[in-house]
């Protein structure tokens, strides 16, 4: 599992350093597939993100429950109800939120104070667990066996562990969502991510040899006792193999370093997951996906706003009780694989336009391991015998619900159209519900079986049989199972061909639609183009005006000028050196005109006549070029070159209702400065 986490960190440095933005996976994915594929980033990336901090913050008050004897329990008072099986105090829910509240205060205020903090509960917890784990193993005197459950696959086992390797590991590209705000060279964050996976992986490894080097006298063999660990809840420590170890070999300062070493592993969590939140939020507020004021920062840098979503997201989480969070907690597995899913497609793209081999062979590799990872989570009874809670599929399911509606919300507000364009992520989307529900009721089915398996047992039991061992009844469950499997199997092969026709047609239809689009592109370009000057025609002007007269009424227009422009002279040219000679005048005037007015559309709007709407640079120096220009026409005037008489006219905000008055009073300017010409040639003459 870490080493497909050092690919999926490589490909995170290798993003990081092509889109150094704030939102991580959110920015990586609309930067290389567009605004939905990122929107689909940032909703499942927020789930992922609000689960493990919401998990670690309802995490404080068990601490009160399992260190009974040794801290009391001071937060277990004001019992309000049992959900799911789990009793919720108002005391624990108060200290989770105070927790969250803190936490936020501190993301809002500074980085240095936060910086040291972090890297000396880092620094405690990984000491910490080290201590704990050399006493044991040098303390330990029982062998460490089995080394796999007994009668189960091997690999199976090491597939299932490898598997929940996007759970174990989330957070160690938490960095990636502050790539504005480094301080330090982006080179460096591949050796600090797999720095952090290492340690990671080291501790995991140390906590699990830990804990079964270990076990209370009552049981005579390691398995005996985690088989019977649910029995134990409500017992203290005996209920936690790892503080079990570290108690028996170095008594209270073990429990108390572990149990310090956890608590610094919870708040570093915490800070870990707020902080990135708050980037991502930040980055959805200043694209617009989420209100513009979130993308707000405060005196300290920091985006407050989108931080203090974050705790308005989590301070009624810890009121469901940790039951109904498990199940919470549980798709982060699922969400994670589709984040690193899409990472690793982003850098196999991204790296195969900039011809970077390399990273196209991580992206690819990344890939197909999670997509392996989603298939052996998502296909219960088929590679294993249930991968996740019935529950957490059926939240999965109506978190992707909530994504199409807020969606929409956004298509109608998106004025810019980013959103929307690629419908092949909303099909893969919907599939990916249909699919996930299917499951869901697989599962459900199952379990109600199960169910009435034991109802079976417990009513023979009452009449005096006992069913417990009936081999007919073990083959009959193995049976519905089996069935179940291959009615899943037919089901995914049915669905996957008719998914695959589904989006063959649409390439097609999207292929001849992008040809159709590209032949009324073509008439349009042609009716929009004057055939002999090259500029734009007349009727691309009526289009245009009827465009700006849009504005205008709307009051986004604010500032523009028209320049109309009449070519003197032609009818004599025409007539003395024929039409021939006419038509290249006119195109030496098109050219002055582009030339003098070239950050701005030209229009041949007559035979002789141009018109030029001046915004932005040119209506800044529309003085300067119109006096620039007539001194050109004085000294063509002298000459042989082409004469030009010009009249602009601004826009007036609140008199001007469309374009068309100040189209006229440049044409009433231009017939002035033409009689100025006129008389100008006859003194000349």
């Amino acid at each position: 599992g870490a080493l497909v986490m050092l690919v999926m960190a490589r490909n995170y440095h290798y993003m990081i350093n092509c889109t150094p933005e704030a939102g991580g996976a959110y920015a990586f994915a609309r930067e290389s597939f567009g605004y939905d594929h990122g929107f689909l980033s940032a909703w499942f990336l927020a789930l992922t993100y609000l689960a493990i901090l919401w998990a670690n913050a309802t995490s404080l008050p068990l601490f009160s429950q399992y260190f009974a004897q040794y801290i009391g329990t001071p937060f277990r008072f004001g019992r309000l109800y049992e959900l799911f099986g789990y009793e919720v105090y108002l005391g624990e829910a108060l200290l989770s939120i105070a927790a969250l509240a803190l936490i936020t205060a501190l993301v809002m205020r500074g980085r240095r104070a936060i910086s040291w903090l972090l890297i000396g509960m880092a620094a405690f917890f990984t000491v910490g667990i080290t201590v704990c784990f050399a006493a044991g193993m040098l303390g330990q005197k029982t062998p460490m066996e089995p080394a796999f459950i007994p009668d189960e696959s091997a690999l199976r086992q090491i597939l299932t562990i490898a598997c929940i390797s996007p759970w174990a590991f989330i957070g160690f590209e938490n960095i990636s969502h502050s790539a504005e705000e480094f301080a330090f060279s982006r080179e460096k964050t591949f050796r600090i991510m797999a720095a952090a996976l290492l340690t990671g992986t080291a501790l995991y490894i140390a906590i699990t040899l830990l804990s079964v080097s270990a076990y209370p006298p009552e049981y005579d063999s390691w398995l005996a006792y985690i088989r019977d660990l649910g029995s134990l809840r409500g017992q203290g420590i005996k209920a936690l193999p790892a503080f079990y170890a570290a108690g028996h070999y170095m008594g209270q300062t073990g429990i108390t370093v572990l149990m310090i070493s956890l608590l610094c592993l919870v708040v570093t969590s915490l800070i870990g997951n707020t902080w990135a939140l708050s980037r991502l939020f930040f980055a959805l507020g200043r694209d617009e996906i989420l209100p513009r004021r979130f993308a707000a920062v405060n005196r300290q840098g920091n985006p407050g706003q989108a931080t203090l979503l974050v705790l308005a997201l989590s301070v009624l989480i810890p009121f469901l009780g940790r039951t109904a969070i498990g199940w919470i907690v549980d798709v982060t597995t699922l969400g994670a694989t589709f984040i690193y899913g899409i990472v690793s497609a982003a850098t196999w793209k991204t790296a195969s336009f900039r011809g970077d081999r390399a990273e196209r062979a991580t992206g690819a590799i990344g890939f197909i391991a999670m997509c392996g990872v989603g298939a052996y989570l998502l296909i219960p009874n088929l590679f294993t015998s249930g991968t996740m809670e019935t529950e957490s599929f059926f939240l999965f399911v109506i978190w992707a619900v909530l994504g199409f509606i807020l969606f929409r919300s956004i298509l109608k507000r998106d004025k810019a159209r980013r959103f929307g364009r690629s419908i092949i992520v909303w099909i893969a989307l919907l599939s990916l519900i249909l699919f996930v529900s299917l499951v869901w009721m697989s599962q459900s089915t199952m379990q109600a079986t199960a169910r009435a398996m034991d109802h079976v047992h417990d009513h023979y039991a009452a009449e005096g049989f006992q069913l417990a061992d009936d081999p007919f009844l073990t083959e009959e469950m193995a049976e519905i199972r089996g069935t179940n499997a291959r009615s899943i199997a037919v089901v995914i092969v049915m669905f996957g061909l008719s998914l695959s026709v589904l989006l063959n047609n649409y390439s097609l239809m999207s292929k001849r639609a992008q040809e159709s689009e590209a032949e009324l592109g073509l008439v349009r370009r042609i009716a929009g183009t004057d055939p002999l000057t090259g500029v734009k025609s007349k009727h691309a002007y009526v289009t245009q005006e009827t465009e700006l007269n849009a504005r205008i009424e709307s009051g986004e227009l604010k500032q523009f000028a028209v320049a109309v422009c009449d070519v003197n002279g032609l009818k004599h040219i025409n007539d003395t050196l024929g039409h021939a000679a006419g038509d290249e005048y006119i195109c030496s005037a098109s050219r002055l005109i582009c030339e003098q007015f070239q950050h701005s559309p030209v229009f041949r709007y007559g035979g002789d006549e141009f018109v030029a709407l001046l915004m932005d640079r040119d209506y800044e120096n529309r003085q300067a070029l119109l006096a620039e220009m007539n001194v050109r026409i004085e000294e063509n005037l002298r000459g042989d070159g082409v004469v030009i008489s010009v009249g602009i006219s601004d826009f007036i905000p609140g008199q001007d209702r469309a374009l068309h008055p100040v189209f006229e009073r440049a044409d009433a300017l231009m017939y002035q400065r033409k009689q100025q010409l006129k008389a100008m040639g006859a003194r000349i003459r």
